[in-house]
């Protein structure tokens, strides 16, 4: 039977349960996981910052190979024939297709009903396999199923498994980066590296990434994500980054991009914007309350305020695409550390305290 990991209590550990292993649903597909990726909202959930129900079988981000196929499912997405062996990834939320959010405001991102797997998706309920992190998940109908193309690896594509469409939905399709552009990322995780690779595709002259711990600092410098670095160990004050940034950057930034999913960062976003700039909350997508900020700078530099929810399932076909062009500017393998399953809590852990800049999990089924 394959085993999945569970949460049962919030602030508790991962465990990990079995389950008889299902039928592929009509429609739907069994695969067999080759690596589930963990990120910072993994680590938020375990500790009850979003709203989610218990057990819940875990891991929103999964690549692997077709297991069995389900009644009636033939192709992927764009119509390329799928075939047991074959090695894909899907996106994690499926839309309703059918509420106001999604037919009137064409935003499938505020689906108020989007089955998400990882996150509202109850381990208790049949079929069960319902996480990325597991020996097999089970995809329902519904499913964006993307085969990857030969020249991207199951690493490459889990080191930004979520980071990289959630910035494809806030940078690529938010903002306007100009030709010599100057944009601060705030934030050393994958979100925000994500987030300055996809800034510089867009035309950046200058990269600027605030973050920490040192280690993520250096990740970020070594594979070309950022041009210079703020390390938020040599300036631990928000007056202190503050200072070095304003020496590298002028006036400020043309273009700042929240990804530290620290309230407080918001506040220091604004502060780090020039007149006129494009200021993009795009780190707070779990809930650690309220921050103060000075309404007047909004005004006063006449900023453009912009907040982005997660993504929808068209911004991670857009990333597989953009995936051979990332991998040749950008060494994504480097940067993710591999855990066996049954490691998951020390994984978690470790994502936790920045000791790893991106891990994922590996099943000892996963090839």
């Amino acid at each position: 039977m394959p085993k999945v990991a569970v949460l049962k209590e919030f602030n508790e550990s991962v465990e990990l349960q079995e389950y008889p292993m299902p039928s592929a649903a009509p429609g739907g597909a069994l695969v067999d996981v080759a690596l589930g990726g963990i990120c910072g909202t993994d680590v938020h959930l375990r500790t009850g910052h979003l709203s989610v129900p218990l057990p819940l079988a875990m891991g929103h981000e999964g690549v692997g190979h077709i297991r069995a196929l389900g009644e009636g499912l033939t192709t992927d997405v764009e119509g390329q024939p799928l075939t047991v062996g074959d090695r894909v990834v899907w996106a994690n939320n499926i839309p309703c297709g059918s509420c106001y959010e999604c037919l009137v405001l064409k935003e499938p991102t505020l689906c108020l009903n989007r089955k998400i797997y990882g996150i509202n998706r109850k381990a208790s309920d049949a079929p069960h396999l319902q996480g990325g992190w597991a020996e097999t998940i089970s995809l329902e109908a519904g499913t964006t199923i993307i085969k990857l193309p030969d020249t991207v690896s199951f690493e490459e594509v889990i080191t930004l498994g979520c980071a990289g469409p959630t910035a494809i939905h806030g940078v690529v399709e938010n903002l306007t980066i100009e030709p010599g552009s100057i944009v601060a990322v705030q934030g050393a995780g994958p979100v925000g590296l994500a987030s300055a690779m996809y800034a510089k595709a867009m035309g950046a002259a200058q990269v600027i990434i605030l973050g920490g711990p040192t280690s993520r600092i250096e990740v970020a410098l070594k594979i070309g994500a950022a041009d210079i670095a703020i390390d938020m160990d040599t300036y631990p004050t928000a007056e202190a980054r503050l200072a070095a940034f304003h020496e590298i950057a002028g006036q400020g930034a043309d273009v700042v991009i929240e990804c530290a999913g620290i309230p407080s960062a918001v506040a220091e976003s604004i502060d780090l914007a020039r007149p006129n700039a494009q200021v993009l909350v795009l780190g707070q997508y779990t809930d650690h309350g309220p921050t103060p900020i000075n309404p007047h700078l909004i005004t006063k530099k006449q900023l453009k305020v912009f907040g982005s929810w997660g993504f929808s399932p068209a911004h991670y076909v857009k990333y597989v695409k953009s995936l051979p062009q990332l991998v040749k500017n950008h060494d994504l393998a480097s940067i993710l550390s591999v855990y066996d399953l049954e490691n998951v809590n020390e994984a978690l852990a470790d994502v936790a305290s920045g000791a790893v800049t991106k891990a994922a999990l590996r099943p000892q089924t996963g090839n």
